[in-house]
């Protein structure tokens, strides 16, 4: 049995997912600021090189993160601030940076999907990839908030676990 409220584990992914927002607002700003002062215009691209920019710009780079995070730090700023650490059974990076692959991987999901649908009119395809992630996004959430031991799918692949600070009272 893992002692973690949901409330902490609830605050914890709201503050990582301001990270992550902030993030993509840099993001945004400097992907305006090329199409403002180097290109001139805003450019058309092709599905493959809409994929290839969402994966490489953004989930790529939050996985690596997070997964640097976690391995050095044992927590993202959202674990740290309300006082969660995450303890490996072998402490390797695969391991951390496979946790986050798989915690990241609706997201990426959703980025396939949505960017297949808007070049195809939301096929029955586009719609079954969003589908899947939104899924495996639930399933994921579920699993940390109401198992015993808080732990996810990732954690359970990894051999990584959630837990309070020692001795820890917020």
């Amino acid at each position: 049995m893992n002692p973690i409220p949901n409330r902490l584990r609830l605050k914890q992914l709201l503050i990582d997912y301001l990270v992550i927002l902030a993030y993509l607002l840099l993001l945004l700003l400097v992907n305006l600021a090329v199409i403002y002062f180097v290109l001139n215009r805003v450019p058309e691209y092709t599905e493959l090189q809409s994929q290839l920019i969402a994966t490489f710009t953004s989930v790529i780079p939050i996985v690596l993160i997070f997964s640097y995070l976690d391995y050095v730090k044992h927590g993202s700023i959202g674990k740290k601030v309300v006082g969660l650490k995450l303890i490996y059974k072998r402490r390797k990076f695969r391991f951390s940076l496979l946790r986050n692959i798989i915690k990241f991987l609706p997201w990426q999901l959703g980025h396939i999907g949505v960017i297949h649908g808007m070049y195809t009119d939301f096929s029955i395809t586009a719609l079954v990839i969003i589908n899947i992630g939104t899924f495996l996004g639930l399933i994921l959430v579920v699993m940390g908030l109401f198992r015993k031991d808080k732990r996810h799918l990732g954690d359970l692949i990894a051999g990584t676990k959630v837990e309070l600070y020692a001795n820890e009272t917020r």
